[in-house]
């Protein structure tokens, strides 16, 4: 006298109890993928970024002088392996240097400028420069260069 309780067909079987409750659709954001993508975006913009930065491209002569600590953009001067000045990425003549300095200083006469010379570029130009912007009145002046690697 065998009887199997709850196997299959019937009402009381387990087909009767899925068709009678419905399963509620989810309505939440899977956060894990889109966490993914965005710390995939932020590794390749930081390694994208600083290559990102253009200049005059120039061959800067090797010291073994301390980087410095900089609070604000300086204005950059640049004299190329060809004796071309360049303020920013602009390229102008030196007797525009002056006047285009007093137009883009933001704190006057105190405004840090850094003069960045191709150790292949003639020294008396970039003297030159140098000395015209001293004797406009500007007194943070500074020479950029590279590190000396394995000191």
């Amino acid at each position: 006298m065998g009887m199997s309780v709850g196997a299959g067909g019937g009402r009381g079987g387990r087909g009767h109890r899925r068709r009678g409750r419905h399963h509620a659709l989810m309505s939440e954001i899977n956060v894990t993928p889109m966490v993914d993508v965005m710390l995939v975006l932020l590794i390749i913009f930081m390694v994208a970024a600083p290559m990102l930065t253009v200049g005059v491209p120039i061959d800067l002569p090797d010291t073994q002088a301390k980087a410095m600590n900089a609070d604000t953009q300086p204005i950059t001067v640049s004299v190329n392996q060809a004796g071309q000045i360049y303020l920013q990425e602009t390229e102008i003549p030196i007797e525009e240097i002056v006047a285009k300095l007093q137009a883009i200083s933001k704190t006057g006469y105190e405004e840090r400028i850094f003069i960045r010379g191709d150790k292949s570029a003639d020294y008396g130009t970039v003297m030159k420069v140098m000395a015209r912007i001293s004797a406009a009145g500007y007194k943070n002046i500074g020479l950029v260069s590279l590190q000396e690697q394995g000191q």
